[in-house]
């Protein structure tokens, strides 16, 4: 199979890797780009935040993986107590932020190096790690799934709102869905299939999804 096969009908997709989450990251700054220039304080997509918030939250989820399976001693219980707070009370709690100061392009720049934090733990961890999240204790490449998902997805988000394009490819979406989404349907695109299951889209035949979740312990071989 191609790594950007249309469909998501074939067993295994291969594993989610760090150039996954590389590829995902630097999809989402091509594509955001263009709108630099945009209002960031508008909603993203389907959420209550705004892009700019949206951005931090993406990029504090790229680093909070990082950090729970790149520790000396990783955690199984609980998650690291960072300190975190919000900007505005119905905003996201980060410890990440962004200074405003340097405008959205500084923002992009805060979401690459907290990407570029993950894609380097995901490349030195052993396998045989495993970290606390809340959705099930995982490994490295679990951790790679997640920043892939919230990576395209909170893309998708923003995009809608600053009125850009974003699609993610086939083969990226496939491995992400088959590592954290195993009961996501077969034969039907990846990228509306991820959608879907996040409950960002529909699927012929299926109803909407509301509540989700992804599975992020390691899958039986």
């Amino acid at each position: 199979m191609s790594a950007e096969s249309n469909t998501s009908e074939v067993a295994d997709p291969g594993p989610v890797t760090a150039d996954d989450v590389a590829h995902a990251v630097e999809l989402t700054v091509t594509a955001l780009r263009p709108a630099l220039d945009a209002d960031w304080d508008v909603p993203a997509g389907p959420l209550e935040w705004t892009c700019w918030e949206t951005g931090e939250h993406l990029a504090d989820d790229l680093f909070s993986y990082a950090g729970r399976i790149g520790s000396l001693h990783p955690s199984t219980q609980s998650h690291e107590p960072y300190g975190w707070a919000k900007r505005r009370p119905e905003g996201p709690a980060n410890t990440i932020t962004a200074d405003r100061e340097f405008g959205p392009a500084g923002l992009l720049e805060v979401l690459e190096a907290c990407g570029g934090l993950l894609v380097a733990v995901v490349r030195s961890t052993p396998s045989t790690a495993r970290g606390y999240h809340v959705f099930g204790v995982s490994d490295p490449e679990g951790f790679a799934a997640m920043g892939v998902v919230e990576t395209l997805l909170h893309a998708h988000d923003m995009a809608q709102g600053l009125g850009v394009e974003f699609e993610a490819p086939a083969g990226l979406c496939a491995r992400a869905l088959h590592r954290l989404f195993p009961d996501a349907p077969a034969g039907s695109e990846p990228w509306p299939t991820l959608l879907w299951a996040t409950g960002r889209g529909e699927l012929p035949g299926r109803e909407r999804v509301g509540k989700w979740r992804w599975y992020g312990a390691p899958r039986a071989t």
